[in-house]
C-alpha cells in the first residue's frame, strides 16, 4: 500500500521549513519590500551583475563564503582559542560584517524576483532574510562589545548571532535544494535527437512567437527575417513561458523577470537570468516545422 504523503516521515527541519511555506501573513510585507526593490533595481546592467549574469552563475551563493566563513572562524576561536586569539576573532567578525552587505543586497535580487510567482519561495525567503539581518545585528553588537573590551558579552553576542546565522543559513539551502532558486530550470530537460515534427510551417508568422511540444519537451518557435527559430520555453531563471513574452532585437524577452536569450543560440543578452536556453535546430519539411537538439 502507498503510503499518503500527508503522513510521509519528514525531518523535524524539513517539517519547519514547509510550516515557513504556509505563512501567508508574511505575503504583505514580503511583497511591499520587494517591490520597492525592483523599482529601485531594474533590469539592466546593475541588476545583471547583482544576479551573476556576468559570471553565469548565481552571484549571491558565492558571496555568502565570506561572511559565513569569517564569522564561522571567529566563533571557532571564541570555543577553543586562546587568549591572544581574541584580536583575530574581532578581525573576523569585522570582515563578516563588511562582507554581508553585498551578500544581503545580491540576495535580495534574487529574492525579488520570485515573490510574484512563488508563494512557498516568497514566504521563506522572507524568513531567511529576516534571519540573516538579525545575525549581522547581533554580529554588529558583539564587535562593538570587543572593541569596549567587554569581551564575554562578545562571545556572548557572537554565540547568538551564530544561531540566527545557522538558521538563515538553513532556510537558505532549503530555497536553493527545495524549491530550486538559482538552479537552471531547463537542466533536465532531454535532449530532442531526431527531428521533431513540431508545427505546421503556415502557423507562423513572421515576428510572432508559438509554442509546441518535441517529443515531450515545450519548445518557443520564431520567425524573423524569414529564419526560423527554436528554444526550450521553459525560461532558465524562473521557468517563465518564453512563448508569452516579447520578440526584441533577435531575442526573446520572459514575461516574468525581463531577460533576454538570443534566439540564435540561446545565449543571455541581459539577465537576471545566467543560464542559457536549450537552442534547437530546425527546417521546413513537406510545409512541416521540424526541431531537434543543438549538438
Amino acid at each position: 500500500m502507498v503510503a499518503d504523503s500527508s503522513s510521509t516521515r519528514r525531518p523535524a527541519a524539513h517539517r519547519l521549513a514547509q510550516r515557513v511555506e504556509g505563512f501567508a501573513s508574511l505575503d504583505g510585507p514580503a511583497q511591499a519590500v520587494a517591490g520597492a526593490f525592483r523599482g529601485a533595481v531594474k533590469p539592466g546592467r546593475v541588476k545583471d551583475a547583482l544576479s551573476g549574469t556576468w559570471l553565469g552563475h548565481a552571484l549571491h551563493p558565492l558571496l555568502t563564503d565570506v561572511p559565513i566563513g569569517a564569522w564561522t572562524s571567529a566563533t571557532l576561536l571564541d570555543v577553543l582559542g586562546r587568549d591572544e586569539d581574541r584580536r583575530a576573532a574581532e578581525r573576523l567578525v569585522a570582515i563578516g560584517i563588511a562582507a554581508a552587505v553585498p551578500t544581503a543586497v545580491s540576495g535580495m535580487s534574487d529574492w525579488s524576483d520570485t515573490t510574484l510567482s512563488d508563494p512557498a519561495v516568497r514566504r521563506v525567503g522572507a524568513v531567511h532574510g529576516v534571519a540573516n539581518v538579525m545575525a549581522l545585528g547581533l554580529y554588529t553588537a558583539s564587535w562593538r562589545a570587543r572593541r569596549r573590551g567587554e569581551h564575554a558579552r562578545g562571545v556572548r553576542l557572537g554565540l547568538a548571532a551564530a544561531t540566527a546565522l545557522g538558521a538563515g543559513g538553513f532556510l537558505g539551502g532549503h530555497l536553493s535544494y527545495a524549491r530550486g532558486v538559482g538552479v537552471d530550470q531547463t537542466i533536465f530537460e532531454a535532449p530532442v535527437e531526431e527531428w521533431a515534427d513540431v508545427a505546421a510551417d503556415a502557423e507562423l508568422a513572421e515576428g510572432e512567437l508559438h509554442t509546441a511540444s518535441a517529443d515531450g519537451e515545450d519548445v518557443v518557435l520564431a520567425r524573423l527575417g524569414g529564419e526560423l527559430f527554436a528554444l526550450a520555453d521553459r525560461c532558465s531563471h524562473r521557468g517563465g513561458p518564453l512563448h508569452e513574452g516579447t520578440l526584441l532585437d533577435g531575442c526573446v524577452e520572459c514575461p516574468w523577470h525581463a531577460s533576454r536569450f538570443r534566439l540564435s543560440d540561446g545565449s543571455v543578452e541581459r539577465g537576471p537570468a545566467t543560464f542559457p536556453q536549450p537552442a534547437y535546430e530546425t527546417r521546413v519539411r513537406d510545409g512541416r516545422i521540424e526541431v531537434r537538439s543543438t549538438p
